[in-house]
This record gives C-alpha cells, sequence and structure tokens, in this order.
C-alpha cells in the first residue's frame, strides 16, 4: 500500500467516522463542560445551539446525576426534530432572589419537539412560597413554559416543587402530555399543574397530579383540549377559567375530560367565570366518567367565582356557556354540596346536560344536595342528588379558589 492510498483511505476514515457521529445526532451536556459542581445552563445552551442547526434529528441528553440549573430559554425555530432528553434531577435556584422575572425552563418555537428521559424539574421552591406572602416578592417564575410548539410531546417527566405553576401552554398546536407528573404540598400558592391557553389540539394522557391549585386548568382562547386517565390530588380540581376577567377573551371551545380520577380535591370538574365580566364564550365541554374521592365539590358551574371578594358580585358574569354535560360521575363528596350550577342571569346556561350522577355524602347534616341557579339542564339516568329539581336546594354553595 503507498503512501498516497494509506493517506487517502485515513481522510476516508476520518470522514466516515465523523459523518456516522453526526448521524447519531447526540449531543452530551457533559461534552459541553456540564458538572454536577456548577449550573449547567450555559452547557445546555450550547449543546442546544449545535443541535438547533443540525439538518437531521437529534437528542440533548443531560444524563442521570442531580445538576443545579439557573434559567434557560431554548428558542427555534431549528432545522430539524429535536429531543431533550432529561434523565438527571435538576434543581433550580432555591432563593427567589436569584431569578429574574421570566420561566425557569422556557421552550419557544419548535416543531416535531420531544422532552423525554424519565427526570425531574425541581423548583425547590419553599422559600418562593414564603415570599409570596411578601409585597417585595417579584413574579415567580413557572418551571417549564412551552410557547409556540407544534407537533410536539412531552413525556415521562416530573415537575416537583414550582414556584408558580408548574406548566405554562401558550400558542402551542398539537401538543401532547403522557406520563407526565406534578408534584408540590396541598398548600403551595398558586402552583397549578398545567395551564392552557391560546393553544389548540393538546392532549394530556396517563399523567399525575398532585399540587396546591388546579392540576389543570384552562385559560381563554382554547381549542380541542383532550384529557384522558387523569389523577388529581391533592388540588383544586380540573378548571376551564376563570374566563371574562380580561376584555377580549377569545372563546374556549371543545374541552374532553374523560375518565379521569380526583381524590382529596377541592373541587372536582368545574367552569368559573367572574362576576361583572367582560363578555366570553364556553362552548363544547364535556365531562363523563368520572370517579370522585372525598371531593368537597365534585360538579360546579360557578359563575359568581370571586376569591377573596375582591370583585362585585351584584353584577352579573357576561360568559356565556353552552352544550356541557356532565355524565357518569360517581364518588364520595366531602361536603353536602355535590352538584352546584351557579349560571349567569345575565346570560344563562344553555344546552346542559347532567346524566347518571351518583354521588354521595354521609355527614351530619344530611344526604348529598345540588344548588342551581339560571339554568334548565336536561337530565339522563340516575341523579343522586336530584339536580336542579324543585326538591334541590337553591342557595349558593360555597365557591374554593
Amino acid at each position: 500500500m503507498d503512501l498516497k492510498f494509506k493517506v487517502h483511505f485515513a481522510l476516508v476514515l476520518l470522514f466516515l467516522a465523523h459523518f456516522g457521529e453526526s448521524q447519531t445526532g447526540v449531543f452530551d451536556i457533559t461534552k459541553y463542560g456540564a458538572n454536577s459542581n456548577a449550573d449547567i445552563s450555559e452547557a445546555l445552551l450550547n449543546a442546544f445551539k449545535e443541535a438547533c442547526q443540525s439538518t437531521s434529528p437529534s437528542t440533548i441528553v443531560i444524563p442521570k446525576g442531580t445538576f443545579t440549573m439557573n434559567q434557560v430559554k431554548l428558542e427555534g425555530p431549528c432545522k430539524s426534530p429535536l429531543e431533550l432528553q432529561i434523565q438527571a434531577t435538576l434543581k433550580a435556584p432555591s432563593d427567589p432572589s436569584q431569578l429574574k422575572v421570566g420561566e425557569w425552563l422556557t421552550v419557544n418555537k419548535l416543531d416535531q419537539f420531544t422532552m423525554s428521559g424519565g427526570g425531574i424539574l425541581d423548583g425547590q421552591a419553599a422559600a418562593a412560597w414564603e415570599c409570596k406572602k411578601s409585597v417585595k416578592c417579584n413574579k415567580l417564575p413557572n418551571n417549564l413554559s412551552f410557547n409556540s410548539l407544534t407537533n410536539s410531546t412531552i413525556k415521562d417527566i416530573t415537575t416537583l416543587d414550582s414556584k408558580s405553576f408548574h406548566v405554562n401552554v401558550n400558542q402551542c398546536k398539537n401538543l401532547t402530555f403522557i406520563r407526565f407528573n406534578v408534584s408540590a404540598p396541598a398548600n403551595s400558592p398558586n402552583t397549578d399543574g398545567i395551564h392552557v391557553s391560546r393553544s389548540s389540539s393538546v392532549n394530556i394522557t396517563d399523567s399525575n397530579f398532585s399540587t396546591g391549585d388546579d392540576c389543570i386548568s384552562v385559560g381563554d382562547e382554547t381549542e380541542q383540549l383532550y384529557i384522558t386517565r387523569v389523577t388529581c390530588g391533592p388540588g383544586h380540581g380540573i378548571s376551564v377559567g376563570s374566563l371574562g376577567g380580561n376584555p377580549d377573551e377569545k372563546p374556549v371551545v371543545g374541552v374532553f375530560v374523560r375518565n379521569c380520577t380526583f381524590t382529596n380535591t377541592d373541587n372536582g370538574v368545574r367552569i368559573k367565570t367572574w362576576p361583572a365580566s367582560h363578555p366570553g364564550v364556553v362552548n363544547d365541554v364535556h365531562f363523563e366518567d368520572i370517579i370522585v374521592q372525598n371531593v368537597s365539590n365534585p360538579v360546579v358551574i360557578d359563575q359568581v367565582y370571586c376569591p377573596f371578594n375582591k370583585c362585585n358580585k351584584d353584577l352579573p358574569s357576561q360568559v356565556k356557556i353552552s352544550k356541557v354535560s356532565f355524565q357518569n360521575i360517581k364518588g364520595t363528596s366531602r361536603t353536602q354540596d355535590a352538584v352546584s350550577l351557579l349560571c349567569s342571569k345575565g346570560v344563562p346556561c344553555e344546552g346542559i346536560e347532567v346524566g347518571d350522577i351518583d354521588i354521595t355524602y354521609s355527614g351530619k347534616e344530611g344526604p348529598a344536595k345540588s344548588s342551581c341557579e339560571n339554568i334548565k339542564p336536561s337530565l339522563k339516568g340516575k341523579q343522586n342528588p336530584p339536580v336542579c329539581t324543585a326538591t334541590a336546594a337553591s342557595a349558593p354553595a360555597a365557591s374554593s379558589s
């Protein structure tokens, strides 16, 4: 073998080695200087920058271990599908003064993005929750924020003790959460599990939520949201709203909550709007095959939602609620108010169906009861307690935040 051939052969081998490496598209942040003794933010950003420019699918790996991470924003568009594989436990700064206003981990403007890996994002929020009691506390960051994602999946991830919302979803289309876990104490303030707004075709399935506020909350301009096989508790339930608090809110259309279980929650399935509100629309919302276990307010429409009495209850909500069904909801209530359907006197609810309700209460006050205002629902199947009948209690039930 002559020298010229040897040189050519060596160059070919180097090219093939480099080509093979680029084809695998794996970007391990430890190769970018990340280690367990320092903030990995810069290493993650550098790995993302290279992966985002790859013309073939790529995977960023945060390997098993425990790492600290400050605020990071990963923003596209990128040239090909990208996966962020979090195998590690990531810890946010525990001191809220170390964080700027914004989110902890933000992912923006990506198509065919995947977050996976079985990892944990620990917001270390105990000091922040105390800080919320002070007027000097800045707006605290959510653990995760997804903005303008399309055709993307978040799976096998746990978010723990977020300083504010665990996840905020905004302006996304065709986004799926599967085997997603949220964990925070029942007394943790404003720690909604997933808040969805201005998004369409969002799926949340086979996931578990334990938190101090709504397990899942739905904001305006949400269309075609599917929630299936979700467990909630502790928490405030699954809530559409609150709506009507801001001008020019877009309609909420198409929310489907099926095969979900609520345990020791303040509410079960709920639609809530402010009194004295701006106009709005809630249409085509369906709660089906729901189990409630020791839930304070299992079935709720609350159009006089007014926490802390900081609103004018004398003026009606202007949010129109229509085409809503509560079907096959069974279990136990922690209070006597098992079903509370309090609609607006300004724009009464229309097209409401209630069928196969079987919720019991064993307290000393007597059996479970319902409360109804400004609503004439279509009733089907079993009604325990009787819903919106002459024997149903008419007094408003207590509202939980």
